[in-house]
C-alpha cells in the first residue's frame, strides 16, 4: 500500500455515483476496498493508499469511446497499475462476482516495450475502470 512517506504522491479522486448502496456493494464487496468516512451523500474508500470518494450524483450520459488496440476504450476512465499476480487475482474475483467486462482481460503490446495485461469494466453507476499490470514495471512510460 502507498503510504504518506512513499516516493509516489497519493491522489484524491471523486467520482459520481447514482446509488451509494450499489457503490458500497461494488467498491467494498466486489473490489474489497476498505471504507473510510462517509455521509448521506458520499463515501471515502482506501484505494491502495489513495483517497477515492464516491459522491451521490445524477446519472450521466454514456461517455465517449476511443479506438485503442482494436478495442473501444471508454473515456473518461481511471484505474490502478497492479502486479501481474494481483491483476489475475482481481480478474478472477471480478469473474466470480459475475462482472460484465467492457474489455475482457488480455495482453496488449505482447513482446514489445510496455507489454501489459489490461481490462475495462463499469461500476454500477457507469464509471469506467481500467486495471492493468506491466510485464516489466520499468516500462510503464516506454515508447
Amino acid at each position: 500500500m502507498t503510504t504518506p512517506d512513499s516516493r509516489i504522491p497519493r491522489f484524491h479522486l471523486a467520482m459520481p455515483v447514482d446509488d451509494l448502496a450499489a457503490a458500497r456493494r461494488f467498491y467494498g464487496g466486489v473490489l474489497g476496498l476498505p471504507e473510510g468516512r462517509s455521509a448521506d451523500t458520499w463515501v471515502d474508500w482506501n484505494l491502495r493508499g489513495h483517497q477515492f470518494v464516491t459522491h451521490l450524483a445524477p446519472r450521466r450520459e454514456a461517455g465517449v469511446r476511443n479506438a485503442v488496440d482494436g478495442h473501444d476504450v471508454p473515456v473518461p476512465h481511471f484505474g490502478l497499475l497492479l502486479t501481474p499476480p494481483e491483476f489475475h487475482e482481481l480478474a478472477d474475483r471480478l469473474r466470480a462476482a459475475g462482472t460484465e467486462f467492457v474489455i475482457e482481460p488480455y495482453v496488449r503490446f505482447e513482446g514489445l516495450p510496455g507489454e501489459q495485461w489490461t481490462m475495462f469494466l463499469l461500476d454500477p453507476a457507469g464509471n469506467a475502470l481500467e486495471f492493468k499490470a506491466f510485464a516489466d514495471d520499468t516500462q510503464v512510460f516506454a515508447v
